[in-house]
């Protein structure tokens, strides 16, 4: 019985997470920058990771900013809160607004973003782990359980030249 138990805790435990369900990436100025790939990989059951990369025809980027919103899926799609531009360059030199400092934590360990501007090469995600942005979620702010989308523009010099949307499921 004890065994049972035990076994359970464990089941409820790993149930607990974030999963990544979808990810859709749109160059909007493909003279400026266009996704050489964008995609969702399962390893197993338990390891799910996203990776991209932009190439950049003009560099070097000095400017750049990124509008961020996220939206909990309810009927249609949701704001869970205004939406959020921010400079970033400030943010990557250093931002210490705690909520613009989560936000670029959550991919710049696995991606090379980890300095400031200019920008004189293709950005480049690689494996970010579903559960790498679970515990840092986590970590950061209680999150009730649902559907989420995150959807972010990336504004160079004052035009929108991409999106990128990825589509979670919170457990």
């Amino acid at each position: 019985m004890k065994f049972q138990y035990l076994e359970l805790v464990v089941i409820m435990f790993e149930s607990r997470g974030l999963d990544f369900t979808n990810l859709n990436c749109t160059s909007l100025d493909k003279t400026f920058c266009d996704f050489n790939y964008c995609y969702l990989k399962a390893e197993n059951r338990t390891y799910k990771h996203l990776s991209l990369r932009v190439n950049l025809y003009k560099i070097p980027v000095k400017n750049f900013k990124v509008n961020i919103a996220l939206y909990k899926r309810s009927n249609g799609l949701r704001p869970m809160s205004s939406n959020l531009t921010v400079d970033g360059c400030k943010a990557l030199a250093g931002q210490k607004i705690p909520w613009v400092k989560f936000l670029f934590s959550l991919f710049t360990e696995h991606s090379n973003l980890n300095h400031s501007c200019p920008f004189d090469h293709d950005i480049i995600v690689d494996k970010l782990p579903a559960q790498f942005v679970f515990q840092k979620f986590n970590s950061f702010i209680p999150f009730p359980e649902g559907d989420y989308v995150f959807s972010s523009n990336w504004i160079a010099y004052g035009i929108n030249r991409a999106n990128v949307r990825v589509h979670v499921t919170y457990t």
